[in-house]
């Protein structure tokens, strides 16, 4: 293990003289991997958090702890770099994206991509001080991030995908804490992936004119007029793994009232996606932020205050 850090010690050095040799400034790569937008850190961390605490029963380790939450900030911000290098002929046509530093040309590509190879490799180095299982789940993650960019050429649904990728940290967090993937962490998964492709559904509804014209593949595009239906749909099911998990779990009243909590945040979103304009659209994908803290102030109180804290 120690050679391997030192492998990517010594990787991560060229790659920042590389960056130091180019000519965009450390805000433009602020910018690429979206530190001024933390809001797809917050939608990463929380279904973390909530398998992190359900697995050591409210005790996370704080190796563990420390690992996956900077782990979540360093592959998201990989992620951006990687969507942004994916997207890079298609940002400029789209109004929502075309101030992007790789589509206004203050990133180059090849920097992008430098870019998600360091952050790629100190997650991975952050991974390699955990057990064999989480690693070796850790490169399926990472196939996951790296291909999903890449899907809306072709995959009508690659909410879902995004979804697998988002909640891909909650098998990682079962392994790291217990050694094994039990089933209660397979259905907070499932959870997780419900919840991604409804909030990122709202996220391409945003979109949906500008993708239609660019010939991009969303979710919003395919389901059409039934994109409200089919979210409420997911939305219910994200609410009733939720309760099943949380059955398994042993946890009570507190988590219950953040169920309910997360119902009614969810209602306030299909209201304002009903007229399917732009901005409140984007208005109900951010509200999701709310819903996952909810959902883990429930998971944390229960296990402080509840009968499974007993």
């Amino acid at each position: 293990m120690l050679k391997a850090l030192g492998r990517v010690q010594g990787a991560l050095g060229i790659a920042w003289l590389e960056l130091k040799r180019a000519g965009s400034t450390l805000g433009d790569y602020a910018s690429l991997v979206r530190l001024d937008r933390p809001i797809g850190v917050w939608l990463l961390l929380w279904p973390t958090l909530w398998a992190l605490w359900i697995s050591a029963h409210g005790h996370p380790r704080e190796h563990v702890f420390v690992v996956f939450t900077l782990g979540v900030l360093l592959m998201r911000s990989a992620g951006c770099a990687i969507n942004d290098f994916a997207d890079r002929r298609v940002d400029p046509h789209v109004a929502r994206t075309e101030q992007r530093v790789l589509a206004t040309g203050r990133v180059s590509p090849p920097e992008a991509l430098l870019i998600f190879a360091i952050l790629s490799m100190l997650a991975f180095a952050l991974v390699l001080t955990l057990d064999r299982l989480t690693i070796e789940l850790s490169f399926a993650g990472a196939a996951l991030t790296i291909v999903y960019p890449f899907l809306k050429r072709f995959f009508p649904l690659p909410q879902v995908w995004l979804g697998a990728a988002f909640s891909w940290s909650i098998p990682m967090a079962f392994a790291a804490e217990t050694g094994q993937v039990s089933r209660l962490g397979w259905l907070l998964f499932v959870a997780g992936v419900l919840w991604a492709a409804a909030y990122d559904t709202m996220y391409a509804m945003v979109d949906r004119e500008d993708d239609l014209k660019l010939g991009v593949r969303s979710s919003a595009i395919l389901l059409g007029d039934a994109d409200r239906f089919v979210i409420a749909a997911m939305q219910a099911m994200v609410l009733v793994a939720l309760w099943l998990a949380a059955e398994q779990a042993g946890l009570g009243r507190w988590f219950r009232f953040a169920l309910v909590l997360g119902a009614c945040l969810f209602a306030w979103q299909q209201w304002l996606i009903r007229a399917r304009t732009p901005r409140d659209c984007f208005r109900a994908f951010l509200n999701n932020h709310w819903f996952g803290l909810a959902i883990f102030l429930g998971i944390a109180l229960d296990y402080l205050f509840g009968k499974s804290a007993h």
